[in-house]
């Protein structure tokens, strides 16, 4: 916790702060401290138990993501607020947990939107890599009815799962291309140059476009 302590930079907490992140830890010299610890489960259920979100994301590189039973996992993303945290804890952990697919149905489902989002990023994991099973055009339904009202973090994860179908899956790709341009959502996001638009016909487009661009 010192050695965080001293690695606060209030210029990077500043930065942070805007995205709802209350940390000024740069994550570089975070990752190379994570890098010399090493595993440690131990130290990671420590670090987390602090709160502290620097040393939470500390506890993300250094735990063992398949030592963490279903209700540790369900509690963690109950707590993990910050967004950095709670995409971490997603991406690195959960996605490897054994327990991934059953939280994924019902995080889904939770009342708590934030939650809810980590079932939605678990889902578009699965339209990327592991679609069969999945009703694909019944989630197009859900995201059609419920993204332009939902909060923002769980509209940015609905919207994720929109794009994946649409890129990952040839036979929905207008439908999602539609359902995007009818509702707007993030149309006017402000994409820095060289970035790809994160509303989804454009988003569609560009990684479809790279594909066949790699493919001929």
């Amino acid at each position: 916790m010192a050695e965080l302590a001293e690695l606060d930079d209030p210029k990077a907490r500043k930065v942070n702060e805007k995205r709802g992140d209350d940390h000024g830890v740069n994550l570089g010299k975070l990752r190379a401290l994570a890098k010399r610890l090493g595993t440690q489960q131990e130290l990671a259920g420590g670090l987390w138990a602090t709160g502290d979100t620097a040393a939470r994301l500390l506890a993300i590189l250094v735990c063992r993501p398949k030592a963490f039973g279903r209700e540790e996992l369900d509690t963690m993303v109950r707590e993990a607020r910050a967004p950095k945290v709670h995409d971490w804890l997603v991406n690195y952990v959960v996605k490897k947990s054994p327990h991934a697919e059953e939280l994924r149905l019902a995080w889904a489902a939770d009342p708590d939107p934030v939650v809810a989002s980590a079932g939605w990023a678990l889902t578009t994991e699965r339209v990327a890599r592991k679609p069969e099973g999945l009703d694909l055009a019944g989630l197009l339904d859900v995201v059609e009815a419920e993204m332009k009202d939902a909060p923002d973090r769980l509209q940015w994860a609905m919207n994720h799962c929109l794009a994946q179908i649409g890129i990952e899956h040839a036979e929905y790709r207008a439908r999602a291309i539609g359902i995007g341009e009818r509702l707007e959502v993030l149309k006017d996001y402000p994409t820095p140059p060289n970035c790809t638009s994160p509303f989804a016909p454009v988003w569609i487009a560009e990684l479809v476009r790279r594909r066949e661009e790699q493919g001929s």
